[in-house]
């Protein structure tokens, strides 16, 4: 993370935008972030040469967006220049920690922005940042902010539901599905307003304490992979974001304040719950074998090169979305010790670069 790589990747993508073909997002910078933090500092730039042909230019601003004045622009797609130059000035005065903290509560109500991927290139770029504190990487988290800004969505309003602390792989199972799944993201998001158990099942337990933040975060992460495995074939490409989004606000919370971190719970589980409703297909499948189980005791930690294939894999299919599902993945495996989640991975790697 810290050999130049990722910061000339960063300066390559430095003027283009965060979206393609009208609405498709530009996963560049995540892709790259992913492979230089992983080891494979070798393949960015032959990675980014295969991308290149699907990159636009940075859009032009319309009118500059005054400081007090951000709220009428906010969600706008039109105003994505001007987004883009709001945060090169905040950035350009304030150091990224206190604009991240002072941003991050203002985005956080629309984290569905961009099919979530506003607060995923946020979360990549946070953790460059953590690495080392450079140009381009303050850069590319102003970039990262200003496409939250841009497409910012809020979701339908979630209740007070009792999403479990200790076992959200049965509330995702829980979560209902919205009826017409012909369509993309927008029109499938907004359905949730009309699902009577939609507020109970998106609503987060209230008060659970900010120290508890961090573990309830990565169980959710955890069942989001787990899941995966058996819900994705659906929609291979789209369930993914229902692991990466609340992955995403996990590697965030070290850089904010105690007091942000209930709220971005509740907003990551929201996404995660909203992502499986508009995605999940109605049925199981197992996963097949090879990929059942890992050949390991209960309990014992697969080694260090079975993350490194699942990695690899990842990174032969040069598919952005297989590379973040696996970087995910791996988070999981370190954090939970599970002997079968890299096996599986690879199964939704597989399946994932099928589909995209």
């Amino acid at each position: 993370m810290t050999d130049g790589v990722l910061d000339e990747a960063y300066e390559r993508i430095l003027a283009t935008g965060p979206e393609r073909d009208g609405w498709l997002s530009n996963h560049a910078s995540m892709a790259a972030e992913a492979l230089a933090y992983h080891g494979r500092a070798d393949a960015v730039h032959r990675w980014l040469d295969g991308y290149a042909n699907r990159l636009e230019p940075r859009p032009r601003g319309v009118s500059p967006i005054p400081v007090e004045q951000w709220r009428d622009p906010l969600g706008d797609p039109v105003r994505t220049g001007d987004w883009l130059d709001y945060f090169d000035r905040e950035l350009a005065f304030a150091p990224w920690r206190e604009v991240l903290t002072r941003w991050w509560p203002r985005l956080l109500p629309g984290i569905a922005a961009g099919a979530t991927h506003g607060v995923i290139r946020v979360g990549h770029a946070v953790r460059a940042l953590t690495y080392a504190e450079t140009a381009p990487r303050v850069a590319e988290l102003g970039h990262g902010l200003a496409y939250w800004a841009a497409r910012w969505q809020p979701l339908a309003e979630p209740g007070r539901g009792t999403y479990p602390s200790t076992d959200p792989r049965s509330a995702l199972d829980a979560v209902p599905r919205v009826p017409d799944q012909r369509y993309g993201i927008r029109a499938r998001l907004a359905q949730l307003a009309d699902l009577p158990d939609w507020p109970a099942a998106a609503g987060a337990v209230p008060g659970c304490g900010a120290e508890s933040v961090p573990k309830r975060l990565a169980a959710i992460v955890a069942a989001a992979v787990a899941r995966h495995a058996t819900h994705g074939y659906a929609r291979p490409v789209m369930l993914v974001h229902a692991a990466t989004a609340p992955n995403a606000v996990l590697r965030v919370l070290p850089a904010l304040p105690d007091r942000l971190w209930e709220p971005s719970l509740a907003a990551a589980w929201a996404a995660t719950a909203a992502v499986t409703a508009a995605y999940s297909p109605t049925e199981p499948k197992p996963v097949p074998d090879p990929f059942r189980e890992a050949g390991r005791s209960a309990g014992s930690a697969p080694g260090e090169d079975q993350a490194a294939e699942l990695f690899e894999v990842a990174a032969r299919t040069t598919d952005p979305h297989a590379i973040k599902f696996a970087d995910t993945a791996m988070d999981v495996n370190v954090d939970t010790g599970d002997p079968t989640t890299l096996l599986r991975a690879q199964y939704c790697v597989q399946l994932i670069a099928s589909d995209d």
